[in-house]
């Protein structure tokens, strides 16, 4: 197991592939063969953004998208043949790139973090952990979020308390155990395939 601590001073800023706003990139990966970081190369990301006004999401062909509010409540993503509730915070919707999103705000700006991956090159989970627990986790990435407060938990044997919207960077060769001692985690999951 490596643990890695990601602070908000660790992370980058970088526009929306629409340019209607900035993402909070909180950790990524990218083709190693590729050139430069871009969405072409992109493998995974996870990042937070906050959503202002309605507008459309950006066109993103080949990538599997998770979006969950962390912040503020009533937001609607409306496409011409579905809708993805997330009024209240902490529930995941999955949606694919090529979709034609419009958001819809009922109750002001909120803010949402967001995992996406290459189809073809990552699976992904998002989920919250809003209660004291334990959850096992397989093989691969996984991004323990603090997003409301500060909390604190334990991964085998060894204790971690990660601060208000920082994350820790779990790699994980072998499946593991996840407690959550106290306070709220997004926690995204990540397995390359292929």
């Amino acid at each position: 197991m490596k643990t890695t601590l990601l602070t908000s001073e660790d992370y980058t800023r970088s526009p929306w592939k629409n340019g209607g706003g900035i993402f909070t990139d909180i950790a990524g990966a990218w083709r190693a063969d590729a050139p430069v970081k871009d969405w072409n190369s992109l493998l995974w990301r996870f990042a937070s953004t906050p959503i202002v006004a309605p507008g459309p999401f950006s066109h993103m062909p080949g990538i599997d998208r998770l979006q969950m509010v962390v912040g503020g409540r009533g937001l609607v993503l409306k496409s011409p043949t579905q809708e993805f509730d997330e009024r209240e915070p902490f529930r995941a919707v999955r949606f694919n790139g090529e979709m034609e999103i419009v958001t819809v705000l009922e109750a002001g700006p909120v803010e949402v973090v967001n995992l996406m991956a290459r189809r073809g090159a990552a699976e992904i989970e998002l989920a919250a952990m809003e209660q004291p627990g334990e959850r096992s986790l397989a093989a691969g990435t996984h991004l323990v979020y603090a997003a409301r407060g500060d909390c604190r938990i334990r991964l085998g044997a060894e204790d971690f308390a990660i601060s208000h919207e920082n994350t820790l960077k779990v790699e994980l060769t072998a499946e593991s155990k996840l407690m959550l001692v106290s306070g709220l985690v997004v926690l995204g999951s990540i397995r390359l395939v292929g």
